[in-house]
């Protein structure tokens, strides 16, 4: 397998940038990636120490999301294979509007708007997180449910950073699983209520991983579990995501948009 580096660079965060190249380099299975991201190059200096980085690295690849044309202009002195998306697309979205694009670096995550809107929603997040303060439910925009380590905290969390949306989550415990109707607490928010799930294999490995050998691990445990859980998600028509092979980037995605 071919080795190849590739840099991510971004006036802000680089969040954005790292998604996009990632997802362009698992389009090409022969070679093996190695990134290196380059976060907050705002500046004429940090986009020559960036731009010295990258020389160092012949026939390294580089994706940049800087909006500023002369820290851009910075980074094509590398030498590099540059794909920037603001050249690449910028044009063509120009053209379609009739006007020209005014570069403002940060634009994308519009921190000064909504940044207490956010850390609002991962307090909330944390507040309400594996059941807790069931009262406060109403406020919730998600409420995840599932059996234990199905991904319910971090998925909350995520949402709650990256969107800014206020979500719950509330775990369905053996007891719960008993029962033929979903605990009173979630049946007054039926219309909020996503249910994570995923195969009892890999539920029993992260359980393994956590508490070795014991019988909340057990794959026959794990089983009876998901299966009971299933048969009320199916019995109040709550909408299902199996997160069996898909990050929490691509959890959240679904969710968001379900």
């Amino acid at each position: 397998m071919k080795n190849r580096i590739a840099f991510c660079v971004s006036d802000h965060t680089g969040v954005t940038v790292e998604a996009v190249a990632k997802s362009m380099l698992s389009q090409f299975p022969a070679f093996e990636f190695s990134l290196i991201a380059l976060p907050f190059v705002d500046s004429p200096d940090k986009a020559q120490a960036a731009a010295a980085q990258i020389a160092t690295a012949p026939g390294a690849l580089v994706f940049s999301t800087l909006t500023d044309p002369a820290l851009r202009a910075i980074l094509r002195d590398s030498r590099a294979h540059l794909f920037d998306v603001f050249d690449l697309i910028a044009p063509a979205v120009e053209t379609a509007l009739g006007q020209a694009a005014t570069p403002s670096s940060g634009r994308t995550h519009n921190m000064a708007n909504n940044y207490e809107s956010r850390m609002d929603a991962v307090n909330f997040s944390l507040a309400l997180d594996d059941g807790l303060q069931p009262q406060r439910l109403n406020q919730a925009d998600l409420i995840l449910i599932g059996v234990s380590r199905v991904g319910k905290t971090p998925t909350a969390l995520y949402l709650a950073l990256q969107y800014g949306l206020r979500v719950a989550n509330y775990p369905l415990t053996p007891d719960d699983l008993e029962h033929h109707s979903l605990p009173g607490a979630l049946l007054a928010h039926l219309p909020r209520l996503r249910a994570l799930t995923l195969s009892a294999e890999r539920l029993a490995a992260i359980r393994q991983a956590r508490y070795p050998d014991s019988r909340y691990a057990s794959l026959q445990q794990c089983r009876e579990e998901l299966a009971a859980a299933e048969r009320l998600f199916k019995h109040h028509a709550v909408p299902v995501l199996d997160t069996t092979r898909m990050s929490v980037e691509e959890i959240a995605a679904r969710l968001r948009h379900a």
